[in-house]
């Protein structure tokens, strides 16, 4: 891209159904990519905020009225016509009946079965967020002890918790490796996900299915750790974040939002300087972290989080 090419802003919507089916749209004949299949939305007039922008684009396409969607992340791409900056919000209350005001069609998705293609390139990766869970778990066998925990990690996975990072730093290399293989073991009955915490070798070796970088160690990498289907970050800041965007992970962890008992004397971003932090435009899904329970889902998303990481409230 040249100094000089504008950027079009576009506001972009994932209609989600409570059962996490989203919707996709057929673009019209008659523009670039007619026939591909996208996210409703369309482009920023001047002086309009992306929110204002999604919720008349979305009116005078589709014929609903938007009245509840959350800031998710923002992504740019080229095509050969234009460098476009989409701005991506989940979309979780609407009113109205869909209608295909511009000849388009509409069907619902689920993420692992789609049937509609070809997909706008653009929207292509977006389909690899909406496969992240609104919350994600970090073990705390140092808080219960290896059986017990290992005894909540069994019954958690009966009850439908299908994502874990596997973070022990108190535990030896060996006694690591034993564990991470008991909770893989676990995890693959019930078609769940671990990811392992700092140990990208490791999580290679043992088939996991991705690591966890806490911010120091993805400060080492220069790309992103290879032979993994999941890379996370943990960051603090807009340049640890920047980090995580150069090695091409995910999603990342950023807080910690309130105060913690492991971090008592650090002061907690909060949710005002979690949402400055998220409003930066990043192009993967954050996860809000510190002293967050199931109940801030909901703020988090609103402070523009994909959802909530956490740690002890995970296994009460």
């Amino acid at each position: 891209m040249s100094g000089n090419e504008r950027i079009v802003d576009v506001a972009v919507g994932i209609l989600i159904q409570p059962d996490g089916r989203f919707l996709l749209g057929s673009r019209p004949e008659g523009k670039p990519f007619a026939g591909f299949w996208q996210f409703p939305g369309g482009k920023l007039e001047a002086d309009e905020t992306a929110l204002d922008a999604l919720k008349r684009e979305l009116h005078e396409e589709m014929g609903i009225t938007v009245t509840k969607a959350t800031p998710w992340l923002t992504q740019s791409f080229t095509y050969p016509h234009a460098t476009v900056r989409l701005h991506f919000f989940r979309v979780t209350g609407w009113e109205g009946e869909l209608q295909a005001r511009e000849g388009q069609s509409f069907a619902w998705q689920a993420n692992r079965t789609l049937c509609v293609s070809p997909i706008l390139p653009a929207n292509g990766p977006i389909m690899r967020g909406l496969q992240l869970p609104a919350t994600l778990a970090l073990s705390n066998v140092a808080g219960l002890g290896v059986e017990p925990w290992l005894a909540r990690w069994q019954n958690a996975l009966e009850n439908g918790m299908q994502w874990l990072i596997l973070r022990e730093p108190q535990l030896s290399a060996n006694a690591y490796g034993d564990l991470a293989q008991q909770v893989i073991a676990l995890a693959r009955r019930h078609d769940a996900k671990v990811l392992l915490h700092t140990h990208a070798e490791l999580a290679r070796d043992l088939r996991a299915d991705g690591v966890h970088l806490p911010a120091r160690v993805a400060a080492q990498f220069s790309q992103r750790p290879r032979g993994l289907d999941w890379v996370g970050a943990s960051a603090h800041n807009p340049a640890e974040l920047a980090q995580a965007q150069r090695i091409g992970v995910d999603f990342a962890m950023a807080g910690h939002v309130q105060a913690t008992t492991s971090h008592p004397d650090q002061t907690p971003m909060g949710w005002t300087g979690f949402a400055e932090l998220a409003a930066q435009d990043w192009p993967f899904p954050l996860y809000a972290i510190g002293g967050l329970q199931a109940s801030d889902v909901s703020i988090a998303q609103q402070n523009g989080a994909h959802g909530i990481a956490w740690l002890s409230g995970a296994w009460l």
